[in-house]
């Protein structure tokens, strides 16, 4: 249930896209009920609770990263989300406001995770359980840097 994320990874085709999918009304709900505190709380939570599942569900398997483990995907999507939750929370606005930020956040968390360009690359060689998290939490960050960027075009803060 925790590494799967209810049944999520089990939906098919793409069941990390199916991941951060759902993903997204839940970062929505937590950052509702507790702001960005919440949604950092929870991402440390359902990544140790993700480490933990996957470990429990590779134990003598050759797959160290089967496709229906989808914690990672929630924990980094919800990192590729954390600059619009500081933001709104930070400034008192309805986080819905920022739509386009959670187009690019998607996008650039499905791009990077898929890709897996250099750090990301490296943490899914691990080949371990905790290497499967790693990944997804880099390729948060990179699409965290991503969002930051491009609102910083899109608010005349950086130009071009």
């Amino acid at each position: 249930m925790i590494g799967t994320v209810c049944g999520v990874g089990y939906l098919r085709p793409a069941p990390g896209t199916w991941g951060s999918l759902v993903a997204l009304p839940l970062a929505w709900a937590l950052h509702i009920l507790g702001g960005f505190p919440l949604l950092v709380l929870a991402a440390f939570a359902v990544f140790a609770g993700g480490w933990w599942a996957t470990a429990q569900m590779t134990a003598g398997q050759s797959d160290h990263d089967p496709s229906e483990i989808v914690a990672d995907e929630v924990v980094g999507q919800w990192i590729a989300l954390a600059p619009l939750s500081y933001a709104a929370w930070d400034r008192g606005i309805e986080v819905l406001v920022m739509w386009p930020g959670w187009i690019a956040a998607f996008a650039l968390f499905r791009l990077f995770d898929i890709w897996k360009p250099w750090l990301v690359g490296q943490a899914d060689a691990r080949g371990d359980a905790l290497g499967v998290m790693l990944d997804d939490v880099i390729a948060g960050v990179f699409a965290a840097l991503g969002v930051l960027v491009l609102a910083g075009f899109a608010h005349g803060v950086l130009m071009v």
